[in-house]
């Protein structure tokens, strides 16, 4: 199983996670054409698409989709919360109504040869999920934009070989930037977004033997700098009590307009 991040960040994403015979995106918060481009660098079309998993409503994770789902008909997965949210955005245009397919936080989905999990996460959209993938042995995970981790995060996120998380901002940053006080807070809040210090936590407890890759995503253009996030989570590893280090793992950060790493386990 494969992944990549075909862009991340808070102005857009979009995430490739696939088998030979199975291609999925995660979020389609980019221009069609970016997102073309972003698939012809991994010897892709549109039409290899088999599904678009959506988290949640936010522009910057569905701009796309309109566009998307009118030229190649892919079949989209939400919650109801989100389709419903979806359905009422007038700038993406008519969507097919067959197209969407309703899921459940902790009920699986089976799309070809992989297993998708959706998970649930606190953010300030409708419904918004984060998704787990298992094909064979090989487990992976998507989870951004959420405000707060709790246990059963944790435990849902358990095993895992690759992970995306999300490492939104440095705090500091944050409060001493740009932003008006009301966005601040509702970053800074129990259902905004994990500060590089947060995602390093919750990574610490997430550490195991299997794990192989991280992809630290979604980062703020504005509150965060892609050395910060990367060293600051890399610091909350090395001062956990895990018995694990930095360097056990292929840490990196995805970059906002350019595909990342490309993840294979």
């Amino acid at each position: 199983m494969k992944m990549c991040s075909i862009a991340s960040g808070s102005s857009g994403n979009c995430v490739y996670v696939g088998t030979e015979a199975t291609h999925l995106l995660v979020d389609v918060g980019i221009s069609c054409k970016r997102i073309m481009e972003g698939l012809q660098q991994l010897s892709l079309t549109g039409r290899d698409i088999d599904g678009i998993l959506i988290t949640h409503e936010h522009s910057d994770h569905i701009q796309g989709l309109g566009v998307m789902s009118r030229k190649f008909g892919i079949p989209i997965y939400a919650t109801a919360g989100t389709i419903r949210e979806i359905k009422k955005t007038s700038s993406l245009g008519k969507v097919e109504e067959e197209l969407f397919h309703e899921i459940a936080a902790d009920e699986k989905l089976i799309i070809k040869d992989i297993t998708v999990n959706p998970m649930k996460i606190s953010h300030d959209a409708a419904q918004p999920v984060a998704y787990r993938f298992q094909y064979g042995n090989s487990r992976m995970a998507v989870v951004t934009d959420l405000g707060t981790y709790d246990d059963y995060i944790v435990e849902s996120l358990q095993g895992m070989n690759a992970l995306m998380l999300e490492a939104n901002h440095d705090v500091n940053m944050l409060q001493v930037g740009p932003y008006p006080y009301y966005l601040k807070q509702r970053i800074l809040g129990n259902r905004g977004h994990l500060s590089n210090e947060l995602s390093g936590r919750l990574l610490g407890r997430l550490l195991n033997d299997k794990l192989k890759a991280v992809c630290l995503g979604h980062l703020s253009k504005e509150n965060n700098l892609a050395e910060l996030a990367y060293e600051t989570v890399r610091l909350e590893i090395a001062m956990g009590d895990h018995g694990y280090k930095p360097d056990d793992f292929n840490i990196f950060v995805a970059n906002r307009s350019e595909l990342s790493q490309l993840v294979e386990i």
